[in-house]
């Protein structure tokens, strides 16, 4: 059984970057530390497959890595079964995961990372549905997939895009923590609100805050954690939330 590898991004534009510039030497680190020369894109996220893994691609390739769309494998379980890393693209979740149910892969792909330690990667969509559920997602449901339930490479839920509420702000509608704590009036899974340029690294049963260097001035990229019936908790760049694994 091979050791779960995870790079849980919470975007791939960050503010102050280039594209996944914000992630270039954690994300490079982590492809060759795991010996991957050649990464299989999955752009469901998007309706534009082949233009969206040309931008991701043509990142990766100036990064020393190959990519591939598996749109353009005939037979995406095969593409699966054989892929040295799976990077799991942004977009919209709903969208995401009822082509992932359509195309046998949910099972798939969380065998190879989770039985066989294939690295993962994810961005916004492609993190939420690295989860328990979509449940915690920011998207409109434009499509209906077929169960909320997603990969499950880890037991706990997460809130890509995470904002605090500015405390000053003259904005009436419901705020993220709001929304989070209407999840746990009915549900008890632990939710992680990642803000906008960092990344939970996980490497077996070690999970870890990770976020850009340099940081851009002025810009906070605590994560928030949300537990049933609790006040909720920040946690800085290079926090251990291992605990988070043991759920």
């Amino acid at each position: 059984m091979g050791k779960r590898q995870l790079f849980l991004m919470s975007s791939s534009a960050v503010h102050g970057f280039g594209y996944l510039e914000h992630a270039e030497t954690d994300l490079s680190s982590f492809l060759k530390h795991n010996s991957v020369q050649k990464v299989l894109f999955v752009p469901y996220a998007l309706t534009d497959h082949d233009g969206y893994t040309e931008r991701v691609g043509s990142v990766l390739r100036k990064w020393g890595f190959a990519c591939n769309g598996i749109h353009t494998f005939a037979d995406p379980v095969a593409a699966v079964r054989a892929a040295e890393a799976i990077y799991i693209g942004g977009g919209n979740t709903f969208l995401l995961l009822r082509t992932l149910y359509e195309r046998g892969l949910v099972g798939e792909i969380r065998e190879r990372v989770l039985q066989h330690g294939v690295p993962y990667v994810g961005s916004s969509a492609g993190t939420n549905v690295a989860t328990r559920s979509i449940q915690t997602t920011n998207d409109m449901p434009i499509v209906q997939p077929p169960s909320f339930e997603a990969l499950a490479l880890v037991p706990f839920n997460i809130n890509p895009h995470y904002i605090d509420p500015e405390p000053n702000g003259t904005h009436k509608g419901e705020t993220r923590p709001e929304r989070i704590n209407q999840f746990h009036e009915l549900n008890d899974a632990p939710v992680l609100g990642l803000p906008e340029g960092t990344v939970l690294f996980v490497d077996g049963d070690r999970a870890t805050m990770m976020g850009p260097q340099p940081t851009v001035p002025g810009t906070v990229y605590d994560a928030r954690l949300f537990r049933k019936g609790q006040e909720s908790m920040l946690y800085k760049i290079g926090s251990d939330l291992s605990f988070l694994l043991q759920q």
